[in-house]
C-alpha cells in the first residue's frame, strides 16, 4: 500500500487491511459486498475514495444517494449503471426490456421490480467477465426507494462474478435502515486517541493547551471530519471551551454548522452558486452554468468556493462532504432556493428530462399552481410506466399540495394514496387520505378512500383489526363499484380467515356482507361465494362451488386470487390441482417479474410439494422465499417451513419452528398460524411416536374451524388417538373425515378409509388400508401413501402376519427414508425389527453438495439452461455456471446428463 494512503487515512490499518481481502477475493474470481456504517464524518466516504484507487486497473463505478432525489425512481440506480449498458445487449431479451423500460431508454409494460433486480445482477456480472467490478454507493441512506431495494436485492444475491458491491451508510450508532439488513458491514468509530491527536495537531492553526486538546478529542470521540473542521473557525480562545458548549447541539450539526459559517462568509453570488449546486442532485456542470448565467452569475464566482474547499466545480460537480451540501441547503432561506429551483427549471430540457423540470418548478412554486401541478401529474404516469410506484407517489402528493381547485386536490391526493400503497407504503397513506377528505370528494372516490385505509391497515396489520374496516369499505363500494366491493369483501374474507379463533364472529361477519353484495362472474366473485356457503352452510355444501372456482382459473392472470385458489383445492383435497395452481402461479411470477404474487406462491408451492413426498424440491423453494420476500417487503411466510421440518421428524428444530409460529400467530393475532403450528406439532409427534402429545396438540388444533387446516388435524387427530387410547375421540375425528370424503377426491377419500381402518371393524381394516394406499397414489400424496404402508404393516404385525407386514413396512421405510420423513422412516425400521428382519438405522454422511449446489444440480439435470437457472435462483447465470463446475467436479460427471445419475448413486 502506498505510503501516502496510509497517512492520509490515519488510525484505520483494521479497515484497510479488510478493504485489501475484499479486493483480492473479488479479483480471484468470488464477489463481495460490505456496508460501511458510521455517524457524519467518521470517514465512510475516505474509505470508498480509498477504494477506488486501489481498486485499478479494475472497473470502477460509482453512485450516491442525494435527498433533493430520492422522489426519482432509479436515479441512482440508472447512474451506477450507465457505464455499463454497453453489456446490456448480453442479457435475456425480457430483462433487456426491464432494464431499458425502467432507466426510461424505451417505452414498455412498466417492469416489476424482481425483473429489473435480475437484469442489473446479470448486468454487473457481464461487466465483470473481462475485469473484476468495484461498485461504489455512498450515501445510501438517501438512496430513491427503487434503487435502495434492487441494490439490496443485488447485493443479497452475488456471488462468483468478480464483482464488489460496498455501501457506505450514514447510521447513528451503527444502526443501518432495514434495507441493508443482514449484509456484511462494518461499523466504523472514532479513532483512537492517538491518531485522533495526531490528526487534530495537523489542523490547529495555533498552539492549543495539552488539557483543552484532550477534551477536544473526547468531546468529538475521534470524528476525523469534526477534528479537522471546527478548530478551523475557532480561536484559541474559543477552542478553550472544547466543542461542548452550552446549545452546541449533536457533533454532526457542529461540523454543518462550521461549513455554513464558511459559506455565510463568502461572496453573495459565490453562496448563490453553493446553493444551486446543492439542489441539483446530478452535478450536471452544464445544467449548472446554464442556471447560473439565468442568475447573472459567471465563472468568477466559483473561484471563491473551491478555494474554501466547499465544492469542486469538474464534470461531475462534487461537494467535499455531504454535510456542506446540507449546510448550503438548510442555510438558504426560501425566496432564495425558490430562485434557484426556477433558475434550475428555465435551464432544463423539457424535452430531455421533464420530470426533473417539473420537480425543480414545483420548489419555485410560491403558492397553488395548476399548470405545474398537472406537469407533476404526467411525471408521475411516467414514473408509473417505467415502475416507479414510490416515485408516482411523490409526485402526486406533491401535485395535491400544489393544486388550487379543491376538487382535483382531492382527486390527486387520492391517487398519491393509492400509489404508496401500490409501492408497499402504506405508512403515508392515512395523512394522504386525510387530506383527500378534505375534499370535497364524490361518493365513489370516498368508498375508494375507505378501501384505501383498510387494505393500508390490513398490510401493517393483517388478521384481527383488519376484519371490520374492510367491510366497511365493501359495503361503501357495494352501489357504486360492485367489482371492487366483491374484490374488498374477498380480502376480508381473508383477513378473517388469518384472525380464525382470535376473531370468532370474522367469518359470519364477512359472509353476511357478503350475502348484501350483488354476485359477481369473475373470479373473487366466483370464490366469494364459495366461501360464503362454506362458512354458512358448511364444507359439504361448499364443495360444489369450490370445484367450480377453481375451474374458473383459466388465465394466469386469475392467479393474482392465490391464496383463494390455493386453499379452495386443499379444501376439497385436490393435491393435484394445488399442484398445478401453485406451479402456474410460480411460472407466471418468474416470467413477469411478480413479486408481490412470488413471496405469496413460493411458500404455498413448497407445502403442495410437502404433501407430494417432494421434500427437496420443497426445500429449494423455500430458500428461495426469503430473498423474494425481502424484496417485495413482506414476512417470509412461516408455516410451509414449520410443516417441512416436522414431517422430516427432527425434533428440536420442528419445535423451534413451531414454537416461534405460536408466538408470532399470538402476538398478532393471527389464529390460522396457531392453528397451523397445532397441526405441525401434531405431524411432528405422529412421527415421534408421542401419541399422548400429539393428540394434545390436535384437539388444540381442532378448537376452531380454520379452512383447510380442520382436515389436516383431523387427519393427525384420528391416528393419535387410536394409539393413545382416546377411542371417543378418534370417532368424533371418523365422522368429521367422512363429511369430507364427500368431496371425492383422492386426498379426501383415502382419509376417511384410513379413519375407517384404525377405527371400525377390525374385519374390514385390512381393506381400507389398501383402498387408502390406492387412493393416495392416484392423487400423487406420497406422504401419506407412505404412512399409510406403515400403519398397514404394523397392524399386520400385531396380528403376526410378520411376511406380510414385511412388504408393506419395506416399502413404507424406502419411501420415508427417500423422502426424508425420518422419523416415519425410523418407526418402520423398528417394525421391521420386530418381525425379525435386520435393518441398518440410516447414518446420513456428510452431504457432498451444498444446499445451493444441489438446486443448480437438480435444475440443471432437468434440462434448465443456465439463464432459467439463475431467474429461478435469484443468481446471475455466470455464478451458477461457476456452481455447475463444482458440480462436475464434486460428482464426478462431465454433463447435465450424467446429474441424475450421480445424485441418485450418492
Amino acid at each position: 500500500m502506498p505510503h501516502h494512503a496510509t497517512r492520509r487515512l490515519l488510525g484505520r490499518a483494521r479497515e484497510l487491511e479488510l478493504l485489501e481481502q475484499l479486493l483480492r477475493d473479488v479479483r480471484d474470481g468470488r464477489s463481495r459486498v460490505l456496508v460501511l456504517r458510521g455517524e457524519a464524518g467518521v470517514g465512510k466516504s475516505a474509505l470508498l475514495a480509498h477504494l477506488a484507487e486501489r481498486a485499478a486497473p479494475s472497473q470502477t463505478v460509482h453512485a450516491a444517494g442525494v435527498e433533493a432525489e430520492s422522489d426519482f425512481a432509479y436515479s441512482a440506480l440508472q447512474r451506477l449503471c450507465a457505464p455499463l449498458l454497453s453489456h446490456l445487449d448480453r442479457l435475456p431479451p425480457v430483462q433487456q426490456d426491464a432494464l431499458r423500460v425502467a432507466f426510461g431508454l424505451s417505452a414498455g409494460h412498466p417492469p416489476e421490480m424482481l425483473l429489473v433486480g435480475l437484469a442489473v445482477l446479470g448486468l454487473f456480472a457481464e461487466a465483470a467477465a473481462a475485469s473484476p467490478l468495484v461498485c461504489l454507493v455512498d450515501d445510501a441512506q438517501c438512496l430513491d426507494l427503487m434503487s435502495q431495494r434492487i441494490l439490496a436485492f443485488v447485493g443479497r444475491r452475488l456471488d462468483a462474478e468478480s464483482v464488489a458491491l460496498v455501501f457506505a451508510e450514514r447510521a447513528a450508532g451503527g444502526e443501518g435502515s432495514e434495507a441493508f439488513a443482514g449484509l456484511p458491514d462494518l461499523t466504523l468509530r472514532g479513532l483512537a486517541d492517538a491518531d485522533a491527536r495526531a490528526l487534530l495537531d495537523g489542523a490547529l492553526v495555533a498552539p492549543v493547551d495539552a488539557r483543552v486538546r484532550d477534551r477536544i478529542v473526547a468531546e468529538t470521540g475521534g470524528n476525523p471530519l469534526a477534528l479537522l473542521e471546527l478548530p478551523r473557525d475557532l480561536s484559541p480562545v474559543e477552542l478553550a471551551f472544547g466543542f461542548a458548549r452550552p446549545g452546541a447541539g449533536p457533533l454532526a450539526s457542529q461540523v454543518e454548522e462550521g461549513f455554513r459559517r464558511r459559506v455565510d462568509a463568502l461572496p453573495a453570488d459565490t453562496r448563490a452558486l453553493l446553493l444551486v449546486a446543492a439542489v441539483e442532485p446530478v452535478g450536471d456542470a452544464p445544467l449548472l452554468w446554464r442556471a447560473l448565467r439565468l442568475l447573472g452569475i459567471g465563472a468568477e464566482a466559483g473561484a471563491a468556493a473551491e478555494t474554501a474547499d466547499l465544492i469542486t466545480l469538474g464534470a461531475p460537480v462534487r461537494f467535499r462532504h455531504p454535510l456542506v451540501r446540507s449546510a448550503v441547503w438548510r442555510g438558504a432561506d426560501a425566496a432564495s432556493l425558490r430562485a434557484a429551483h426556477r433558475a434550475l427549471a428555465e435551464a432544463t430540457d423539457a424535452g430531455q428530462a421533464p420530470d426533473r423540470r417539473a420537480w425543480h418548478r414545483a420548489h419555485a412554486a410560491v403558492g397553488p399552481d395548476e399548470e405545474v401541478a398537472a406537469e407533476l401529474e404526467l411525471s408521475a404516469d411516467r414514473a408509473l410506466a417505467r415502475g416507479g410506484r414510490a416515485a408516482a407517489a411523490a409526485f402526486l402528493e406533491r401535485a395535491a399540495a400544489l393544486t388550487p381547485d379543491p376538487k382535483q386536490r382531492a382527486r390527486r391526493a387520492l391517487a398519491a394514496a393509492a400509489a404508496h400503497l401500490a409501492a408497499a407504503v402504506p405508512a403515508r397513506v392515512p395523512d394522504l387520505l386525510a387530506a383527500a377528505e378534505l375534499g370535497p370528494l364524490d361518493p365513489l372516490q370516498s368508498a375508494h378512500a375507505s378501501r384505501l385505509r383498510a387494505k393500508a391497515s390490513a398490510m401493517t396489520e393483517p388478521g384481527l383489526g383488519a376484519v371490520q374496516p374492510l367491510l366497511d369499505a365493501a359495503g361503501r363500494l357495494m352501489h357504486l363499484d360492485r367489482a371492487a366491493a366483491r374484490e374488498t369483501c374477498l380480502a376480508a374474507f381473508g383477513a378473517a380467515i388469518w384472525a380464525g379463533r382470535y376473531d370468532g364472529s370474522g367469518l359470519r361477519r364477512a359472509a353476511a356482507a357478503a350475502r348484501e353484495l350483488p354476485p359477481g362472474d369473475e373470479t373473487a366473485g366466483v370464490f366469494l361465494r364459495a366461501l360464503v356457503t362454506w362458512t354458512e352452510d358448511g364444507p359439504t355444501a361448499a364443495f360444489p362451488l369450490l370445484a367450480r372456482a377453481l375451474r374458473s382459473l383459466t388465465r394466469d392472470e386469475d392467479l393474482a386470487v392465490l391464496w383463494p385458489a390455493a386453499n379452495a383445492a386443499v379444501e376439497l383435497g385436490d393435491l393435484r390441482a394445488w399442484l398445478d395452481i401453485t406451479g402456474r402461479a410460480v411460472r407466471f411470477a418468474r416470467t413477469t417479474g411478480a413479486l408481490s404474487v412470488l413471496s405469496t406462491a413460493l411458500p404455498y408451492r413448497a407445502a403442495s410439494l410437502c404433501y407430494a413426498g417432494r421434500f427437496e424440491e420443497a426445500r429449494d423453494l423455500l430458500a428461495e422465499a426469503p430473498a423474494a420476500g425481502d424484496a417485495a417487503g413482506v414476512a417470509t411466510n412461516m408455516v410451509s417451513t414449520a410443516l417441512l421440518s416436522a414431517y422430516q421428524g427432527r425434533e428440536r428444530p420442528a419445535l423451534e419452528l413451531i414454537g416461534a409460529m405460536e408466538r408470532e400467530g399470538e402476538r398478532r393475532g393471527l389464529g390460522r398460524l396457531t392453528g397451523m403450528a397445532a397441526c405441525a406439532r401434531s405431524v411432528l409427534h405422529n412421527g415421534l411416536g408421542n401419541y399422548a402429545l400429539a393428540v394434545e396438540a390436535a384437539l388444540r388444533g381442532g378448537e376452531y374451524q380454520d379452512l383447510v387446516v380442520h382436515h389436516w388435524t383431523d387427519c393427525e387427530l384420528v391416528e393419535a388417538a387410536t394409539r393413545a387410547g382416546r377411542p371417543d375421540v378418534a370417532a368424533r375425528a371418523r365422522e368429521r373425515l367422512a363429511d369430507w370424503g364427500r368431496a371425492g377426491t383422492p386426498w379426501a377419500l383415502g382419509a376417511q378409509a384410513v379413519a375407517d381402518a384404525l377405527t371400525g371393524a377390525p374385519e374390514r381394516a385390512e381393506d381400507r388400508y389398501r383402498e387408502a394406499v390406492d387412493h393416495f397414489a392416484r392423487g400423487g400424496l406420497g406422504v401419506f401413501e407412505a404412512r399409510t404402508r406403515l400403519l398397514l404393516g404394523e397392524w399386520l404385525r400385531r396380528r403376526n402376519r410378520r411376511s406380510d407386514a414385511r412388504d408393506e413396512l419395506r416399502e413404507a421405510h424406502s419411501a420415508a427414508s427417500a423422502m426424508g420423513m425420518e422419523a416415519y422412516a425410523e418407526r418402520a425400521r423398528r417394525e421391521l425389527l420386530a418381525t425379525g428382519e435386520t435393518v441398518r438405522a440410516r447414518i446420513p454422511g456428510p452431504p457432498v453438495l451444498t444446499a445451493q449446489e444441489a438446486r443448480i444440480a437438480r435444475l440443471a439435470a432437468t434440462g434448465h439452461p443456465n439463464a432459467e437457472i439463475g431467474a429461478q435462483l435469484f443468481l446471475s447465470p455466470r455464478t451458477v455456471e461457476w456452481h455447475l463446475r463444482k458440480v462436475f467436479a464434486k460428482l464426478g460427471v462431465s454433463s447435465r446428463r450424467e446429474i441424475d445419475g450421480a445424485l441418485a448413486d450418492r
